[in-house]
């Protein structure tokens, strides 16, 4: 069986010291129903994160 996984959403924005949190709680809570959460920092502007929503 092949695991795929499909990006759903992405929205850049502004970067906060917490939103780590909001990710690691959206993961533990959603996972079981197939949706992973992502926060990375843009490359290009320091001040913007980008947030992904994935269905696995």
């Amino acid at each position: 069986m092949e695991n795929k996984i499909e990006t759903l959403s992405t929205v850049r924005i502004q970067k906060s010291d917490d939103l780590y949190k909001i990710v690691d709680t959206l993961n533990r809570t959603l996972k079981e129903n197939n949706l992973m959460f992502g926060l990375a920092l843009d490359d290009d502007d320091v001040e913007t994160a980008v947030f992904t929503i994935y269905r696995t």
